[in-house]
């Protein structure tokens, strides 16, 4: 994600093709090492592309991405369960309740 960034911000500051030594150039500034690897493999994903047309391709991958479905039903369980709790606390609240009904405290 680095490398991916450091690409952007090149591209946004007017290099339109970064190589690898820009790349290392710039993570170097901040004090972050690149790894050689994994820039060569995102340099050759990006050639012969323009940073528009990787960011449509990326947006249309990401609207296919189910969101919501599995959190929902996670949040389903969790306001199950909170219920149940809420419902149990209130029980034991109720029966300490009742020991004031009989017309005395324990401090009384």
């Amino acid at each position: 994600m680095k490398h991916l960034a450091a690409y952007l911000l090149l591209v946004a500051g007017g290099n339109t093709k970064p190589s690898t030594e820009d790349i290392k150039t710039l993570l170097g500034s901040v004090g972050v090492e690149a790894e050689t690897q994994r820039l060569a493999s995102l340099l050759k994903a990006l050639e012969g592309k323009t940073v528009a047309e990787v960011i449509a391709e990326g947006s249309s991958k990401l609207a296919s991405v189910s969101t919501g479905g599995a959190a929902a039903a996670a949040g389903g369980a969790a306001a199950g369960a909170a219920s149940e709790e809420a419902a149990a606390e209130e029980a034991v609240e109720e029966k300490e309740e009742s020991d004031d009904d009989m017309g005395f405290g324990l401090f009384d």
